[in-house]
């Protein structure tokens, strides 16, 4: 992809609350991005069913299909996930598991890049680890460095907005999102 082109990549987010940390980290990426890159959430992972193969059977849910469609359109994308009992959110799954069934696999050659944080001090490391083993099955060109594992996320963030205030984590996201646009180039 020429570097005089823009780059469009989506953000998808492994949490459902509210007050999540990678949800935060999330709606900073733009922010944080090279000016020649666009960074745009795509919809809420809750939105889809539980996967079920006889809900399949009768057409795939718009939700899916939507989100399958933003991902196929972009550059790239970014999941940035937190932790849950040493792996990813049952939630998370269940979205690679609709969109993985999708006729056209949008994940099938398209750059990943990965981003998680914890209150805990390994970050959401072995949430990554789990999902980087899915992405392989999907076909995903998944980035490999600089890592964002972000621990003790409490402390890098304004409690009362929510907003990413650490300015160290935030030059380090700058830096990995700097690289995945130019892997993401390639």
């Amino acid at each position: 992809m020429p570097v005089d082109k823009p780059l469009r990549l989506v953000v998808l987010v492994g949490s459902l609350r509210r007050g999540s940390f990678n949800a935060a980290i999330a709606r900073a990426l733009p922010g944080l991005a090279p000016s020649d890159v666009a960074i745009l959430p795509l919809g809420s992972i809750g939105e889809f069913p539980l996967f079920n193969q006889d809900v399949q059977a009768q057409g795939f849910p718009p939700a899916v299909v939507a989100m399958g469609e933003a991902i196929a359109r972009a550059d790239g994308v970014i999941i940035v996930t937190p932790e849950y009992n040493y792996s990813v959110p049952g939630v998370l799954k269940n979205a690679l598991d609709w969109l993985s069934r999708l006729p056209n696999q949008p994940f099938a050659g398209k750059p990943v890049a990965i981003q998680s944080a914890s209150p805990g001090i390994f970050g959401g490391v072995r949430a990554q680890l789990h999902l980087r083993q899915s992405l392989v099955f999907l076909d995903a060109l998944t980035f490999a460095r600089p890592e964002v594992i972000i621990g003790q996320a409490g402390s890098k963030f304004d409690a009362k907005t929510g907003e990413l205030t650490d300015k160290a984590t935030r030059e380090f996201i700058a830096q990995q999102l700097q690289a995945f646009a130019a892997f993401a180039r390639r």
